[in-house]
């Protein structure tokens, strides 16, 4: 162990280190003609020192490289067989990884660009998303050429504090920490006995931290039984390990906290040295003759108030504005200025002028200046008190996100029960230690920990939290419950479904994060703006010097001007440092961040999910809504109201054809047909539950299905069903449809050997809120369509119900995208709202996709916006919350670019010759801390949104 050195420790005891280091990257050569030019090939590629083998296709000329990437690159390999004179035309890359790292020091756009040009740079990184109101980067890499080490690394390089949050897929993954590990032997004791743990896909150690992190199977094991392991199976005779659960996601809270004090303790430090420098040099100078001792002379004209104002400004300059010239070194090392360069370099010019003065004074016996001590001082005071309640503020935006997270209870009673579902034994535990499948009792009153099936007993559950429906929903065995909702009354048995990350909750909260992570466009404006601000600013404050300097010495303006111990140079020297300090380049980068922040965490916590910032402004245009019908404008639960035969076949020959051939089909309206049946099959004194089989059994996209019983060839489905398989329709059957048709029902006719034997008319109740939410729509100046696969009539009459006056009807899942498409044509923004598989590529042509929250994960997936509830007046509050947005962000803009716009012009002195009105440096510094924390104030009145709809469930 000694040889080989800790980090052997980290490759798992059941992977040798060839196969852990091992990659495989993949090649498309071009010229391979023949088995020599294999030959030629792999000859040149084995002689690279870590390449393990290789494989070319003398066919397509794919070639297959496996290497240790310790040892080459991807890029060197490319190199070499380009050098042998094949080219190389495609590089397939096999896997992307996916790492989130937490990022300190970013205090504006400009560093945020900064970080993002750092990580592009990196050979191997494919894009990177960095978020400046997050204080996260998600960076897409190929393993194959860096790593997460490099990546945090670049951002080191860059001037920055990086800590990994997450690498790849964490879904299944413990941290645990360590007690009792202290040699090599312990690891290899502890290390064994996770890896041969049944359902254990990975095992690394962390011998600094004593930290072990296990990825596995949630279908086999889980965190409570890796404990065991390690407490009970790796402990042997006297020595005894302790496993406890470590969370890193707590990290952020933790850091976000440390920053907060850290910015507190340095204002606090600062006061001590700056409040008595502004008393000194303001205070006590205006009340004689306290203040007359400040004026005694130690040497020649240096008075001890200077020298009592330099000594104490020293180390706020120094000491507790370090950070400003740290952040300036990396900034100007980058090729690019922030807040810190002006912030630097006003005070910089305060002090060492100010240091000029003492020093003239100390040296002539005759020498009067004007010194800028408290200039220098209260300016890092100010810009600190500033940044820590600009911090307070920022982590307020997340509040919304934080009570999400919360929700979920600390402990659970974990029980064992008996056949007859009896509790045997009961234990309290900790809720991250539920595995699958474990039973837990639910008290009433407490919290829901896992998201899981109710399997005994009965109660009501408050679901507000998660889908913001108000009415407690019934739970009874076989229902579902969601992990952090309340339940109300009863007690309850839930088996646990989903723990984790992979509960309703927590996929919440992490595609809010996605979100909050994500740019919206109108950030552009304020990227462009801050890439030449700072030199702009310095610019301006150049030319505001020279603006006052020259003019002052050659007496243009009257010397009344320039105010007492001062002389032409000092005035010009404050406008200056004014101009310097007063620019804000913090509020832009922060007014659409913190207001996206703001409205995804208010949009989460009331059922709306807005997957980034793009989908929050495009919803703000959206001038029509595409609705589909089933599922969408209708509760989607299909009801057989009429049953009725139209030949010679009986009632329950009927129920027995439907019933064979319905069973194999997922479509809801078939499962209610095949219900009904079974209801009739019943009634009419049959009481079999046995379904004859069927062969030849198809299923026609849109139409119905058929098959063959027995003998008999059976068809169920619509009219177009029947038309494509030659069944012919009596004119007493189209007329049952079409009456059934104005009714906004759907008919299934029943077809044997060719015949109608019969039909069944399905309804599907129109939603309660939905008539309403269209008249809403329509007042915002939204209009609305609906496009369906159903028949023309049924989709007429129910938008006739709704007040929709435009109906798309008989379109299939590519259709009704070509519908979106069409619209956009013409030039308008448009929502398209669905739940199903066919509504997919709509949802992902439209501009905005809402998919209804109860529908597939496909539409969930494809979809910008999840209305969680599946209530469609959340389609209203998705559009006005991202109205309101939009119109928070445009002011933040307004007020960022107003007050820079106006407040340089102010420090320049502009209105000193009229109203004598000067902006000392020390109150623009706080101007400039009061703007930023002004605009994340004004993104954090998203807060008291209210939806503009509200219906109460009957």
């Amino acid at each position: 162990m000694e040889a080989n050195g800790i980090g052997e420790l980290k490759i798992p005891l059941l992977q040798t280190p060839e196969d852990g280091a091992v990659r495989t990257v993949y090649f498309q050569l071009s010229d391979i003609k023949c088995a020599s030019c294999v030959n030629s090939v792999e000859s040149v590629v084995k002689n690279l020192d870590g390449v393990k083998s290789i494989a070319v296709s003398p066919l397509d000329g794919r070639a297959a490289i496996k290497f240790d990437p310790k040892f080459v690159t991807v890029k060197q390999i490319k190199e070499s067989i380009e050098e042998s004179g094949f080219r190389v035309n495609e590089l397939h890359e096999q896997d992307i990884a996916v790492c989130r790292v937490r990022i300190k020091g970013m205090a504006c756009t400009s560093c945020s660009e900064s970080v993002e040009n750092a990580l592009q740079i990196v050979e191997g990184v494919k894009k990177a998303i960095v978020g400046l109101a997050l204080e996260e980067a998600k960076v897409h890499f190929d393993p194959n050429l860096t790593n997460v080490d490099k990546i945090i690394e670049a951002i080191d390089d860059a001037g920055f504090g990086a800590d990994l949050i997450s690498s790849g897929n964490d879904a299944n993954k413990v941290h645990l920490k360590l007690e009792g590990v202290d040699s090599a032997e312990d690891v290899n004791a502890v290390m064994s006995s996770l890896e041969l743990a049944v359902g254990v896909n990975h095992v690394e150690m962390d011998l600094s931290e004593h930290k072990v992190t296990v990825s596995y199977d949630p279908d086999i094991t889980g965190p409570r039984s890796l404990i065991y392991c390690v407490q009970e199976e790796a402990s042997c005779g006297s020595k005894k390990y302790q496993a406890t659960l470590y969370s890193p996601s707590g990290q952020r809270e933790r850091d976000k906290v440390n920053e907060i004090r850290m910015y507190r303790d340095q204002f606090l430090f600062s006061c001590l040295f700056s409040v008595p420098v502004f008393v000194f040099a303001m205070v006590l100078p205006m009340l004689p003759p306290y203040g007359n001792w400040l004026n005694y002379k130690v040497h020649n004209m240096l008075t001890l108030g200077l020298f009592l104002r330099c000594i104490l400004s020293t180390p706020v300059q120094f000491i507790v504005g370090k950070r400003f010239y740290v952040g300036s070194y990396h900034s100007l090392k980058r090729k690019s200025a922030n807040m810190d360069v002006l912030v630097a370099l006003g005070t910089n010019a305060a002090y060492f002028y100010s240091l000029y003065i003492l020093i003239k004074a100390l040296t002539s016996d005759t020498f009067e200046g004007q010194d800028f001590f408290e200039t220098s001082s209260m300016l890092i005071s100010f810009i600190l008190l500033g940044k820590y309640l600009e911090i307070v503020a920022k982590g307020k935006t997340s509040d919304a996100l934080g009570k999400l997270t919360q929700l979920v209870p600390d402990k659970a009673y974990l029980v064992a029960i008996d056949t007859d579902g009896n509790i045997i034994t009961e234990t309290e535990i900790d809720t991250q230690l539920i595995q699958k499948n474990d039973i837990i009792k639910i008290v009433p009153g407490s919290k829901i920990p896992v998201d899981g099936i109710v399997i005994k007993g009965q109660s009501y559950a408050n679901e507000s939290m998660i889908t913001g429906e108000a009415r407690p929903v019934d739970k009874s065995p076989g229902d579902k419950v969601i992990s952090g909702t309340i339940n109300e009354n009863g007690c309850i048995l839930v088996k646990a479904t989903h723990v984790g990350s992979d509960t309703a909750l927590s996929q919440i909260v992490q595609l809010v994060q996605a979100a909050q992570l994500a740019k919206a466009p109108v950030q552009k404006l304020a990227d462009h703006i801050s890439r030449v601000f700072v030199p702009i600013v310095v610019v301006v404050a150049l030319i505001t010097w020279l603006g006052w300097f020259i003019p002052g010495e050659a007496g243009i303006y009257p010397k009344h001007w320039i105010p007492k111990a001062m002389d032409a140079f000092e005035l010009a020297l404050q406008f200056a440092i004014s101009v310097l300090v007063v620019a804000c380049p913090c509020a832009l980068g922060l007014a659409t961040p913190t207001a996206v922040m703001v409205a995804s965490g208010m949009g989460a916590s009331q059922g709306v999910l807005i997957k980034g910032g793009d989908a929050l402004e495009k919803a703000h245009k959206v001038k029509i809504v595409v609705f589909d019908k089933t599922g969408t404008l209708t509760v989607g639960k299909p009801e057989v109201v009429s049953a009725v035969l139209f030949s010679e076949f009986s009632m329950e020959e009927l129920c027995d054809m439907t019933i064979a051939v319905e069973a194999s089909s997922e479509h809801p309206i078939a499962k209610a047909v095949a219900a009904h049946a079974k209801r009739l099959r019943q009634k009419f004194g049959s009481c079999t539950e046995e379904v004859p089989d069927v062969d030849d059994f198809e299923v026609h996209m849109g139409a119905g299905v058929s098959g063959k019983v027995g003998d008999r060839t059976v068809v169920v489905g619509n009219r177009r069903l029947m038309h494509a398989c030659n069944v012919p329709i009596c004119s007493k059957v189209e007329k049952y449809i079409s009456e059934n048709e104005i009714l906004a029902r759907t008919c299934i006719l029943v077809s044997i050997d060719g015949k109608i034997a019969g039909a069944f008319s399905v309804t599907d109740p129109v939603k309660p809120e939905a008539k309403r939410v269209i008249s809403f729509l329509h007042s915002m100046g939204i209009s609305s369509i609906i496009v369906t696969g159903d028949n023309c009539a049924t989709a007429t009459a129910i938008a006739n119900e709704v007040g929709i006056d435009e109906v798309f009807a008989e379109i299939d899942p590519v259709g009704k995208a070509d519908k979106v498409k069409d619209l956009q044509m013409k030039g308008m923004t448009v929502a398209m709202v669905g739940d199903g598989i066919n509504d997919s590529p709509a949802l992902v042509a439209a501009d905005v996709g809402m998919a209804i929250g109860a529908g597939t994960d496909i539409a969930i997936e494809a979809a910008d916006i999840v209305l969680v509830k599946s209530s469609l007046e959340d389609v209203i509050t998705a559009i006005d919350l991202s109205r309101k947005t939009m119109s928070r962000i445009r002011l933040n803009y307004i007020w960022a670019l107003g007050y820079n716009i106006l407040g340089m012009p102010i420090a320049a002195g502009v209105l000193y010759p009229f109203a004598g009105i000067r902006l000392p440096p020390w109150l623009a510094g706080a101007c400039m801390a009061a703007s930023s924390l002004s605009v994340v104030s004004s993104s954090l009145l998203l807060q008291f949104y209210k939806k503009p709809l509200h219906i109460e469930s009957s």
